[in-house]
């Protein structure tokens, strides 16, 4: 795993004996992996739970997680950031396959939706809710009939689409994406 510096602190707070609030820790996450090589985007795992409703305890601990694992666990949540760089050729050229592999590398090849057909070679689809927010620079979405440009401050609900994401700003574009574990209905395609 690439330990890549992150601008940003994640700060964990708990309960000490006597039940007053504390910090338990303030430090830039330390879980940090650059997928597909020099040009791809960097994952930031900032913290997730194993559960919902989330067990509060005194003294949360980081969950033990070897490598990039794309959605969150069953029935719990996933915060991470991940800094996309600008798209160069080598992802829009990614044929069905390659980009089988990238997904192989986050932890879930099945999302991979990429193939000729598709508008994006990483097009991909997860069984989960995505609050996705912009907080620097500007990214594409791109869906299976349409798309469109976001901006540092917008915020995206994804349920459940298939999708992906392409920087053609020349600058990075930085996003905080909060997942929860979703279950499709009968009518979800």
């Amino acid at each position: 795993m690439n330990q890549i510096t992150t601008s940003f602190r994640r700060i964990v707070t708990g309960h000490d004996a006597a039940g007053q609030a504390i910090f338990l820790s303030d430090a830039p996450p330390l879980n940090n992996q650059l997928v597909g090589g020099p040009g791809g985007p960097t994952f930031t795992e900032v913290w997730h739970t194993s559960e919902t409703p989330a067990l509060i305890t005194a003294r949360p601990k980081d969950r033990d997680e070897q490598g990039l694992v794309l959605p969150p666990p069953k029935n719990g949540t996933r915060i991470r950031v991940i800094t996309f760089p600008p798209e160069g050729e080598e992802i829009r050229k990614l044929t069905g396959a390659a980009a089988a592999d990238k997904f192989r590398e986050m932890g879930d090849e099945q999302a991979s939706t990429g193939g000729e057909s598709a508008p994006h070679p990483l097009m991909h689809r997860t069984k989960t809710v995505d609050y996705g927010i912009v907080l620097e620079g500007e990214i594409t979405l791109i869906l299976d009939r349409d798309e469109t440009t976001i901006y540092a401050g917008d915020i995206v609900i994804q349920n459940g689409t298939n999708h992906a994401w392409a920087n053609r700003s020349g600058e990075i574009c930085r996003m905080a994406f909060i997942l929860l574990d979703g279950v499709p209905d009968e009518h979800f395609l």
